[in-house]
């Protein structure tokens, strides 16, 4: 899924917008036990509590794809005859109507979530989405399409603590003593099936939600969808990309040659995002390693890096950009200095050998500060 189909999902997830009926839901203890369970229909709900329910649900398909946002591809045997995508259909197909499908996926959920709030809640519903057609402006027109998709969010909600709060009673006109009561706060995970891909139905690949790009959840994730390779979370991207480079490049992988990928990564976001092109910007590992080539490094060590790369990430696998690279800051660490710089300011950074010794140089001219006091360098010669 791109990010304009996203966009154009969460946009129905409001009271009115949508063919959401039910509410289903499942209050889980920290013995994970299952406190109570609900199917409630929104006709019935006050519309704020409406709001609030699709307001958390929404959140599934928030946050940045490639790292809050997981795609989980299944294979063509699991599609034609897996328990858990088999599960996954039967959810889809009943419009979560079926008890016996919900409370065996939460049956898979609940052993394999905990959180620093012990309890926690489960929350599924389902829409129905008549695909509009759209004009040569990619708007959408009052007319429907020749497609319904129908799928399903799941979410998994800590459920915070009650905490006893003064509050204001107009009787008596003091304050008292009251608990907040068990509050559900906003999902830390979930997941949507089946994925909405070309503005169409894919039962190929369902999307994995984290509110935490650095907790993939991946026992949860082998149990619900049986993965065949586990995804890696975008630290562990970034991880092993900068592994592969420093073992590979070895002396190559210099303060240059880093600081033009760098520059290199980020011009293609930048022209990407200039561009408004809806499909999401990927790197392949060629590409990467024709970007290390213009950056000095030598064919041999570049042919290193590609299989390696291919080794660790996948013969065909794509990179996503902002995982591989920190576009934000441009940051040198050493056991005793560290130093940031804006990235389009890296150029200014040099290195140089004096008297023997290795420095990393920043040139300073004026409005030079140390802790918030302005210094002269005028006595430096």
């Amino acid at each position: 899924m791109i990010k304009n189909e996203f966009a154009e999902l969460r946009r129905r997830w409001k009271n009115d917008y949508n063919a959401v009926s039910t509410i289903y839901g499942y209050y889980i203890n920290s013995n994970k036990d299952i406190i109570s369970s609900f199917d409630t229909s929104l006709g019935v709900m006050d519309p704020s509590e409406v709001d609030m329910y699709l307001s958390i649900l929404k959140k599934t398909m928030s946050g940045q794809i490639g790292r809050n946002l997981i795609d989980i591809p299944f294979t063509t045997e699991q599609v034609e005859g897996s328990e858990e995508h088999e599960l996954l259909m039967k959810l889809k197909d009943s419009d979560l109507r079926d008890k016996e499908a919900r409370d065996a996926l939460v049956a898979r959920i609940v052993p394999n979530v905990s959180f620093d709030e012990d309890n926690f809640l489960i929350l599924m519903a389902h829409d129905a989405y008549d695909i509009a057609y759209r004009d040569s402006n990619l708007e959408d027109m009052d007319v429907g399409g020749s497609e319904v998709y129908k799928y399903f969010l799941c979410c998994v909600c800590p459920v915070k603590p009650p905490k006893m709060k003064l509050q204001y009673n107009g009787d008596d006109g003091e304050f008292h003593t009251t608990s907040t009561g068990q509050i559900a706060a906003s999902p830390e995970l979930g997941f949507m099936f089946p994925a909405f891909d070309d503005r169409s139905t894919n039962i190929y690949n369902a999307i994995f939600y984290t509110k935490k790009p650095a907790n993939l959840y991946q026992e949860l994730l082998d149990e619900l969808f049986h993965v065949e390779q586990a995804p890696m979370s975008a630290p562990e991207q970034r991880s092993e990309f900068q592994n592969v480079m420093a073992v590979t490049l070895d002396e190559d992988c210099s303060l240059e040659v880093v600081r033009m990928l760098s520059e290199s990564v980020r011009d293609k976001i930048e022209n990407h995002e200039i561009s408004k092109d809806p499909e999401n910007l990927e790197l392949s590992i060629s590409t990467v390693g024709d970007m290390l080539q213009e950056s000095g490094v030598s064919a041999e060590k570049v042919e290193n890096f590609t299989a390696a790369c291919k080794e660790r990430f996948g013969e065909h696998a794509v990179l996503d950009p902002k995982n591989i690279v920190e576009t934000k800051k441009f940051e040198i660490e050493t056991p005793e200095v560290k130093i940031s710089i804006a990235p389009e300011n890296s150029h200014m950074i040099k290195t140089q050998v004096i008297d023997g010794c290795k420095y990393i140089i920043v040139p300073a001219g004026n409005g030079v500060e140390i802790n918030g006091m302005a210094i002269s360098l005028e006595s430096i010669e």
